[in-house]
């Protein structure tokens, strides 16, 4: 009997992935836990292992399919002993759900789930628009994306040749058509079309519209989609600041003790025959750990709000963001108040190298208990972060920096950074955020600490 393979549910909220690669071909055999196919979700690309034993009989979603399903048939296996053809044949039927399903337009599965009390009921799935008929006679199939692509660029969607299953319309032919000018103006197109202006952007408060149309027409600027990724950002970040009363905290931490300590211990790791040392501690390294024995020392701020209970957390899972292509993401370094420093160096720089290279898992980057976004590095002074729900609490670092301060009086030079703490207040009131501040502040400040 045929075995169908659909597409995985990589974490708790994907609703539905691109399938970015197969790395098996009809006909080729595969055996349980075996790589078949590559999947991108808004965050990460994840492999893909085969369950069942058998021969590829047909792939149905082919490689580049964008907005599949969860669950939506995208191969058929043949078990051992199974005529091949025959299974193969069998498939027609149920590819034909899977080819038809519509990427939806607007949501983007969620980075980090949310507390089960206050997490939204998943959206349904889209519904597959009805084509109107082409010129020709013949129905254009189009993603409903890609719809709203070409009506906002002005595009009749029927002069777009299209490269997904089935000849069907999606985004990216949408995006050529926008960027080498292949297809027809929908005004053309169509008597009852909106003129030609319609398909600019909203006038810039200032500008008109006859002015914004002109530069459009010049093509003096460009329309760049959002992607999955952006999307979320946008999504989380909106929802964070709408619903979360935000209180911010920040405080002076001096840094010499701690400079001084890092360089001794990066001096003192051991190293391979090739002279590679085994660890190499950042200031970013110390100040996770620094968050994380806060947290520990005032569990109190280490919790997560929501409407029926407070959580309180039993480890500082901290949440590091990390910049890539089109946004960032958030590994977690798990139960980070009980590492080493070198540890929490070594995964960083996993995380780091993987996070740009989208091969992060999602249990690798969703959860947490509070978070750390450093933009010291960028020459940043100090900054207010935004909290991502579900944590309660994000620690901003800016630069650390030669400073004239007062000691016993006199005027000395220090290296000197700021940080401020955005919390949750129904969750982390002032005075506890700056307990929790001053908690950080003396592992910064005296980091012997932290080798205990």
């Amino acid at each position: 009997m045929p075995i169908n393979i659909t597409m995985p549910a990589l974490s708790p909220t994907m609703e539905e992935g691109n399938l970015a690669k197969w790395l098996v071909k009809e006909g080729d055999k595969i055996k349980s836990g075996d790589v078949i196919a590559e999947i991108e979700t808004d965050k990460a690309t994840m492999e893909v292992e085969a369950v069942d034993e058998g021969t590829v009989a047909k792939i149905v979603v082919p490689a580049g399919t964008e907005g599949v399903k969860v669950n939506a048939l995208i191969a058929v296996l043949a078990a051992d002993g199974e005529d091949v053809a025959a299974a193969a044949s069998g498939a027609g039927a149920s590819a034909a759900p899977a080819a038809k399903e519509a990427p939806k337009a607007e949501a983007a599965p969620a980075a980090v789930p949310a507390p089960a009390s206050v997490s939204a009921p998943a959206a349904a799935p889209a519904p597959v628009a009805s084509a109107p008929a082409a010129n020709d006679g013949h129905r254009t199939f189009a993603s409903p994306l890609a719809r709203r692509l070409a009506k906002e660029a002005g595009i009749d969607v029927t002069a777009v040749s299209g490269t997904g299953p089935h000849g069907r319309v999606v985004k990216k032919d949408i995006e050529a058509a926008v960027s080498g000018g292949t297809a027809k103006a929908a005004s053309a197109a169509a008597p009852a079309a909106q003129p030609a202006a319609a398909a600019a952007p909203a006038a810039p408060k200032g500008m008109s519209d006859d002015a914004v149309l002109k530069l459009f027409e010049q093509g003096s600027y460009e329309l760049v989609p959002h992607d999955g990724m952006r999307k979320t950002i946008a999504k989380r970040l909106q929802e964070s600041k709408q619903t979360i009363p935000h209180f911010y905290v920040s405080v002076d931490c001096e840094l010499d003790a701690l400079l001084a300590l890092r360089t001794q211990l990066n001096d003192s790791a051991p190293k391979s025959k090739d002279g590679v040392p085994a660890y190499k501690l950042s200031v970013n390294d110390m100040v996770i750990k620094a968050l994380a024995l806060a947290l520990r020392d005032v569990p109190d701020a280490n919790v997560s709000w929501t409407d029926s209970a407070m959580v309180k957390h039993k480890h500082a899972d901290v949440g590091v963001a990390v910049s890539i292509p089109g946004g960032l993401i958030t590994p977690i370094i798990r139960s980070a108040e009980q590492k080493t420093l070198s540890t929490i160096s070594n995964e960083m720089k996993d995380y780091g190298k993987r996070a740009k290279e989208r091969k992060l898992k999602p249990e690798e980057y969703q959860g947490g208990t509070t978070a750390v976004s450093n933009m010291g590095m960028m020459g940043v002074k100090n900054f207010a972060a935004v909290v991502n729900p579900p944590h309660a609490t994000i620690l901003a670092v800016g630069a650390g920096e030669q400073r004239v301060i007062v000691k016993k009086g006199e005027m000395v030079i220090a290296n000197v950074m700021t940080v401020t703490l955005s919390t949750d207040h129904r969750a982390v009131d002032g005075a506890l955020g700056a307990e929790l501040l001053a908690a950080f502040k003396g592992y910064i400040e005296n980091p012997m600490g932290m080798l205990v």
